[in-house]
């Protein structure tokens, strides 16, 4: 058990659901339940929901068009926010991505949240024509050209992006692994994104994730410019259910499958007893009580602005996962301290003005 209190020191302000597409049915009804997800998540007050890119490949979440995917999601919401988690740039033509950026962020009403990664696997980046070993200087130089449409700077041939968005360049996230990614993130007054789940040292195979993270999120905090509010969001795997014997069942049936895809492309997965595999893997799971105090214990998330929740390893069907979000909005979250943006204008209104 670890000594965190509901409340000690927690910067939370926004809660987000990401899309996990991994069910057992055709694209075309994983994108139906994951929309119908968002939707449910809204009305459960969720500031935020996040999608993910992945390039031919079904075991992983199978969207490779996040921005189209989105376009339909816009219509059918209101208020919550809709982000990127990531758009895989080396593998994009910025200026394309900039176009339809701009594009979506005025047809939702300025509710785009739009995370960037380097990503992908390297049979993807060899589909699209590239060098795995060369994500990273591919993904920096098509960062910089988008950074530059997006600010409304002068392109090659004079161009300039239309139409102009010029408050997107202030919700871009950059999500990393590691230090001198925060260091990134930060020197470019970016918010920072940390995953749900990520690769161990080889000398701390058992290190918590928070542990991990905590160092990547002091870096980013000293690297941010004189003057812009940090957005730090922390990823998190978890299924909550009412029963502590069904969230064990249904975690157990996705831990299998995710370890069989797992042999399948020759990666080590975590063994032992369900529970050691769990905490392998960075699952939070059990009732709202159990994954309360499981997440108390989690001291990255006591410095996140954003924290997001994905249905995940567990494989739930589609009613658990609405429920796991009825149950996240209303007794986990507001436990770690959020406040949904109803209550939240209800408490700044003063008493007796009627509002």
């Amino acid at each position: 058990m670890c000594e965190s209190t509901p409340d000690s020191g927690r910067a939370f302000r926004r809660l987000g659901f990401f899309t996990r597409l991994l069910d057992d049915v055709d694209a075309n009804e994983r994108y139906r339940l994951a929309l119908e997800q968002i939707r449910h998540a809204e009305r459960c007050g969720f500031d935020s929901a996040w999608v993910a890119q992945h390039h031919f490949d079904a075991d992983e979440g199978g969207l490779p068009a996040p921005l189209v995917f989105l376009a339909e999601v816009a219509t059918l919401t209101s208020r919550i926010r809709l982000g990127t988690g990531v758009i895989t740039l080396a593998m994009e033509q910025p200026l394309r991505v900039a176009e339809d950026l701009a594009v979506l962020d005025l047809r939702s009403g300025g509710r785009l949240e739009v995370g960037l990664g380097t990503g992908g696997s390297p049979a993807a980046f060899a589909a699209f024509g590239l060098r795995n070993e060369d994500r990273h200087a591919v993904y920096n130089a098509k960062r910089a050209l988008l950074m530059q449409a997006l600010a409304g700077e002068l392109l090659p041939g004079g161009a300039r992006l239309y139409p102009s968005v010029p408050s997107l360049r202030r919700r871009l996230w950059q999500a990393t692994f590691s230090v001198p990614g925060g260091v990134r993130a930060g020197k470019a007054g970016d918010g920072l994104m940390l995953s749900r789940t990520q690769p161990r040292p080889a000398d701390s195979p058992a290190m918590p994730l928070h542990d991990m993270q905590n160092p990547i999120i002091g870096a980013y905090l000293a690297a941010l410019p004189a003057g812009v509010k940090p957005r730090v969001m922390a990823s998190r795997s978890l299924f909550v259910a009412d029963r502590h014997e069904e969230a064990m069942r249904l975690t157990e049936i996705g831990l299998k499958r995710a370890a069989e895809s797992a042999t399948r492309r020759g990666i080590a997965y975590p063994t032992g007893t369900l529970a050691e595999v769990i905490k392998a893997t960075d699952t939070h799971v059990g009732t709202p009580e159990e994954v309360i105090a499981d997440l108390l214990c989690d001291t990255a998330l006591a410095r996140a602005t954003d924290i997001v929740f994905q249905v995940h390893s567990a494989d739930p069907p589609h009613p658990y996962i609405l429920r796991s979000i009825e149950l996240l909005g209303s007794v986990v979250a507001p436990t770690l301290g959020w406040r949904s943006a109803a209550t939240r204008t209800r408490q700044s209104v003063p008493a007796g003005t009627g509002g």
